[in-house]
């Protein structure tokens, strides 16, 4: 997967749809509690330094 997107891009999307932060945050906890494994390799294909990767993923568990 080549990375195409930026975090701050991602986030405009979501935004434009409507999620706000509560919305993104439930976005997280599900995709991390459903696919763990797929939210790790979504997040590095956003670029993500390793150290925020496991901020996030501590965050939402």
């Amino acid at each position: 997967m080549n990375q195409t997107v930026t975090v701050e891009e991602w986030v405009a999307r979501f935004r434009a749809i409507g999620l706000d932060d509560e919305a993104m945050a439930q976005w997280h906890r599900l995709f991390e509690r459903e696919n763990p494994a797929g939210h790790q390799s979504f997040l590095e294909w956003l670029g993500l330094p390793a150290e925020r990767i496991a901020e996030i993923r501590r965050t939402y568990e």
